[in-house]
């Protein structure tokens, strides 16, 4: 059962559109199911003689007294608006019941307590099988205003008792910092243009992952606008700068404010994750291609550590960098499996953000390492599949935290991007796994190989050998015998980065993470070639688009 707050000024427009067919002809039988007084509330779907005009009236009578005492003042946003509708599969709700749910409603959120004969006055009009529109007008017979404050977490929180007395579908309970969801307006906008999503969430997704790759607020705007998406700042009266923004999506006239789209894509809340310009500005040292990516792969598995021991706004900021961290690693990853990492990226938006304000600062490894990975060149292969490993980890540990907490939301949100991970990961993971299945080494080579896992993780050693991946990891320690690591001592090393006592597949864990160690022969010739020779630098390139979409057309958004 979902509740959704909201305030006006036009008692008379939204009683119109209450009892009216609609804006797609979808209202049927509108009719007044619970009233502050239904004797005198008069019903325009039930009796003929009653008009809008003077249902109005009634509902403002305490709203018209408040203006005369203000000297023709109306109080300002003075309509109070709560749709109440139920999870689709719900079984069908009486009038009855329906009149039960929005006493409470209004109970719960301050409009009107049960027994306050001075409370406001207010209607609950059901037009649909699955919902009621409940309108209050907020000015109370003794002239005083009513103390809503947090009524939309009010109005959620006795919804989930209704919903366990009612036996109805358990929704997830929110902590007000989900994103405003489309309108029915803006729904029907999209559906007559022929788009899957609404122009609020498509821009949503596109700030998102722009945010999640530029290096300062003024490249995120830019690469907004190199999209096709109008961007408005909006500057300070007081200080002549930039207190904010507003997006609207190609060719359309409707904006949205960043904290509109969603609470951390507020200018204030981008401005505490992305650096100033003078850092952006700072040249980028050249490094091997695939530095970005083990730098990405061993600041996931840190986040992962952190989450089982850190502080929670350390935990929460590290959730923030690999909300961002999953936005590039989608881009990154080109293949069939990169749908499935762009929908967890998508999924995990919800999962970045709760009431607990982050420490950026103690996440700064993980952020860094993102924005690398967004300017890293295509890397496919082992590499990448073990980022995308580290990350279905990661992803897990998150769903975990939030539950832990009683972020119901944001733990069912992790756990969808988790799914979507390990499908892609087991799409982009299968192949390469079964191909260096086929090249393992000798006989002789494997049995010293075996040996070295019984030295290296005596504990873990059989179920490391039974394991279906291990002909795969003994082509991946011969590799790395090659590039200059001793087995033994890797197998130890890696083995002490994650407790393998969960892992279903251990060799399958210690294979990723060997995969992403470095190549010690090539590093130490880098080392040798670099002692006489200066650093070379180069300026930052410009942010890439981040997302597949050409600039100029919105198209078919699916």
């Amino acid at each position: 059962m979902v509740p959704d707050v909201s305030t006006g000024s036009d008692t008379r427009g939204l009683i119109s559109y209450l009892f009216g067919p609609g804006r797609r002809d979808e209202h049927t039988e509108p009719h007044i199911v619970a009233a502050w007084d239904l004797a005198g509330a008069p019903d325009p779907g039930r009796d003929r003689s009653a008009t809008y005009t003077q249902l109005a009236k009634r509902l403002d009578h305490h709203v018209d007294l408040r203006t005369r005492e203000l000297g023709g003042k109306k109080p300002p946003k003075h309509v109070w608006h709560c749709p109440v509708r139920t999870a689709p599969g719900d079984r069908y709700l009486t009038d009855t019941e329906w009149a039960e749910v929005a006493r409470r409603v209004v109970d719960a959120t301050g409009i009107a307590p049960e027994g306050d004969e001075k409370a406001c006055r207010w209607i609950a009009v059901r037009h649909a099988e699955d919902h009621i529109h409940i309108l209050a007008t907020t000015a109370r017979a003794d002239g005083r205003r009513p103390r809503t404050n947090r009524d939309g977490w009010r109005a959620q929180k006795e919804c989930r008792k209704i919903e366990a007395e009612f036996r109805l579908r358990r929704l997830k309970s929110g902590d007000l910092t989900a994103p405003r969801t489309p309108t029915g307006a803006e729904r029907a906008k999209a559906e007559r243009q022929g788009q899957d999503v609404t122009a609020r969430e498509w821009l949503r997704e596109h700030a998102y992952a722009v945010a999640a790759s530029v290096r300062s607020i003024d490249e995120y705007f830019t690469v907004l606008g190199s999209l096709g998406i109008q961007v408005k700042p909006r500057i300070s009266a007081k200080t002549g700068e930039v207190d904010g923004y507003s997006l609207a999506a190609p060719g359309d006239t409707i904006w949205y404010g960043g904290s509109k789209l969603a609470p951390d894509l507020s200018y204030n809340r981008l401005r505490e994750r992305l650096p100033t310009q003078e850092v952006a500005d700072r040249p980028q040292p050249v490094a091997d291609p695939a530095d970005s990516w083990r730098r990405t792969e061993s600041a996931v598995h840190t986040a992962r550590t952190v989450l089982d021991a850190g502080d929670d706004a350390v935990a929460q900021g590290h959730l923030e960098a690999f909300g961002d961290t999953l936005h590039n690693l989608a881009r990154a990853t080109p293949g069939p499996h990169q749908e499935q990492l762009q929908a967890a990226a998508q999924a995990f938006n919800r999962a970045r953000r709760s009431a607990i304000r982050a420490d950026h600062q103690a996440a700064s490894e993980l952020r860094q390492a993102a924005k690398e990975l967004a300017h890293a060149p295509n890397l496919p292969g082992g590499l990448a599949i073990a980022v995308v490993f580290a990350a279905l980890h990661l992803a897990r540990a998150a769903a975990k935290w939030h539950e832990q907490r009683g972020h119901e939301q944001q733990a069912a949100a992790a756990e969808e991007a988790f799914r979507h991970l390990q499908q892609g990961y087991r799409q982009a993971a299968e192949p390469v796994l079964a191909d260096l299945a086929r090249r393992a080494p000798r006989p002789q080579t494997v049995k010293r190989f075996e040996t070295a896992v019984r030295q290296a993780v005596p504990d873990h050693a059989d179920r490391i050998l039974t394991d279906p991946t291990w002909p795969a990891l003994t082509t991946t320690l011969a590799r790395a015998e090659t590039a200059g690591h001793r087995p033994r001592h890797l197998l130890a090393e890696v083995a002490a980065h994650r407790e393998l006592d969960t892992a279903e597949r251990p060799a399958e864990v210690l294979n990723w993470r060997i995969t992403a160690q470095p190549n010690k022969r090539a590093e130490a010739a880098r080392t040798r070639s670099t002692r006489s020779t200066m650093p070379i630098a180069q300026a930052p390139q410009s942010a890439p688009t981040a997302v597949s979409e050409r600039p100029a057309a919105r198209g078919r958004r699916r």
